[in-house]
């Protein structure tokens, strides 16, 4: 299974990835390939979208948990190891009048 997030993709992307997935909602993209055609199309990502795309990309694994996380670009979420353990952590804004902000970057 592979599910891309994207905060904006190219248009020409955008359809290519439609004979792949399922599109939920907007660019959020989900499908059960296999792993070896997820490994192309991850490929394809990478190779045609710029940066501000922000993809966010969760492939299936054998090991656990059971998934990779991926991010290519600026995406809207940091990505976290812990104990092995890959999180998503939303990206807090600081306000420029704060002293210290809990999650700068």
């Amino acid at each position: 299974m592979l599910v891309v997030i994207a905060n904006d993709l190219p248009p020409a992307v955008r359809g290519r990835m439609k004979l792949w997935f399922v599109e939920p909602r907007p660019n959020v993209f989900v499908s059960g390939i296999k792993d070896s055609v997820a490994k192309k199309v991850i490929d394809y990502l990478v190779q045609y979208c710029p940066s501000e795309s922000g993809l966010m990309i969760f492939k299936r694994t054998s090991n656990t948990p059971g998934y990779e996380i991926l991010g290519i670009g600026d995406t809207k979420r940091n990505l976290v190891e812990l104990s092995g353990l890959q999180l998503v952590v939303e990206k807090i804004a600081c306000v420029e009048n704060t002293t210290s902000c809990s999650n700068k970057k």
